[in-house]
């Protein structure tokens, strides 16, 4: 993995939230809008089991499905990031997003359940290849003193439309779950328009000058796959932090709601902790990135790890609401400061013709993560009770071990320059 080290400060003055979004290339303000509208019909997931069993199909059939169609996204970010390297980030982009809107009409049209849970799989695959293609994009474009700024622009993106979809999905259910389906397929194909209209062919648009330089002593792709992003130490490191990471962060969806629910609390009150969380990334993210970007990156893992760890371990104490009002804005909080550096570095740390399987492996382990950590965090809650909080937030502590190791040399994230070593 290169190592990274500050540029001067003169870097630093324009990469505020305004400046960064004015100034970026026309074609990057474009995939950030079709990362939205792609995000705002992105239904099937959350609806899944529930059109399943619509289908006749039983809780645990509908379960399996949306586990296929999980594994289906996990792969699908790796395909994605090969794909970019390969053959590029609008080639790429536009055959996820096709691929997706026919795929998602045709599992209307399938009644066996194994043919059904195949096309589901494939959806999910085929719809996350543009993640790590729109990532390599917008780093190819945007200098790399705006890059975490760029990253938070594009979780709020990713944000407002998760948030969002779910709305629209349930004023879609109340006609017919098929609107889902045409819904997210009409979404998917939109992004693939503006795509086309909006970002230049392959080779025809000018990389920003680090990139350039880079590439000019590094033309040939380099060789393996995978296995040349696994054999970089420092990397892999980042990736099983990023791992960890994602198994704590994804305990608000698994191990919070039971924990809400057998303090004797509603379901309603599980969903002000949601609402809160939400709220806070979507108005609070990007002025929050405009003071961490100045900090140095082991400072902002470690801050970020630690109030996730503290904001887990806190569910522990008795206390009531309090406990899981402060719990839950202290892990948002971490969210909000450490989320835009993480998924920005992988970008920044790859060697320039493999950034598409750099961020692919990225987004990839953090979405492992997130299907290890209900399962783990279930465990430990029925075998140890409030105690299970304790142990979940030791383990946001101890992915600082890898990420420390990782990161090495680095300066601070709104300073981010390629050292020759």
């Amino acid at each position: 993995m290169t190592d990274v080290a500050t540029a001067g400060p003169s870097d630093t003055r324009q990469a505020g939230v305004l400046a960064t979004f004015v100034e970026s290339p026309f074609a990057v303000k474009a995939v950030l809008f079709g990362v939205l509208v792609n995000k705002l019909g992105s239904f099937i997931q959350v609806f899944l089991v529930l059109f399943m069993t619509s289908r006749g199909f039983s809780d645990v059939q509908g379960g399996v499905a949306l586990g296929v169609y999980g594994a289906g996204s996990v792969l699908g970010v790796l395909l994605g990031g090969t794909f970019t390297d390969r053959i590029g980030a609008r080639r790429t982009i536009l055959l996820g997003m096709v691929g997706t809107a026919v795929l998602l009409v045709a599992v209307l049209h399938v009644r066996m359940y194994p043919a059904l849970v195949a096309s589901v799989g494939l959806a999910g695959l085929i719809s996350q290849v543009y993640r790590p293609a729109a990532a390599a994009f917008i780093a190819e474009l945007i200098p790399k003193n705006r890059q975490v700024m760029i990253s938070a622009m594009y979780r709020l993106a990713l944000n407002v439309g998760t948030t969002a979809a779910p709305l629209l999905g349930t004023m879609l259910v109340a006609v017919s779950y098929d609107l889902l389906f045409y819904g997210e397929a009409a979404a998917a194909l939109g992004y693939a328009v503006i795509v086309l209209l909006a970002l230049p062919r392959e080779g025809s648009a000018p990389a920003k000058p680090e990139r350039a330089a880079a590439s000019a002593s590094a033309t040939e792709r380099p060789a393996g796959g995978y296995l040349a992003v696994l054999r970089d130490r420092r990397y892999v490191a980042y990736l099983v932090a990023m791992l960890l990471n994602a198994a704590v962060y994804i305990q608000y969806l698994s191990t919070l709601p039971l924990a809400v629910r057998d303090a004797g609390f509603s379901t309603f009150w599980y969903g002000v902790m949601v609402a809160i969380n939400g709220a806070v990334v979507i108005c609070f993210e990007l002025l929050m990135t405009k003071v961490v970007q100045n900090w140095r990156v082991r400072t902002v893992l470690t801050v970020g790890f630690c109030l996730l760890g503290a904001g887990m371990a806190l569910y522990t104490l008795p206390g009531g609401l309090a406990v899981f009002v402060v719990g839950t804005l202290l892990w948002t909080l971490a969210e909000i400061i450490e989320g835009p550096t993480m998924f920005a570095y992988p970008a920044i740390a790859a060697p320039p013709a493999a950034s598409g399987r750099y961020l692919g492996a990225a987004h990839a382990m953090f979405g492992i993560g997130s299907a290890v950590g209900p399962a783990a965090g279930v465990a430990l809650w029925s075998g140890l009770g409030r105690t299970a909080w304790l142990i979940i937030g030791a383990v946001s502590v101890l992915a600082l071990i890898p990420a420390w190791f990782a990161v090495g040399r680095v300066g601070t994230t709104s300073s981010l320059a390629d050292s020759s070593g």
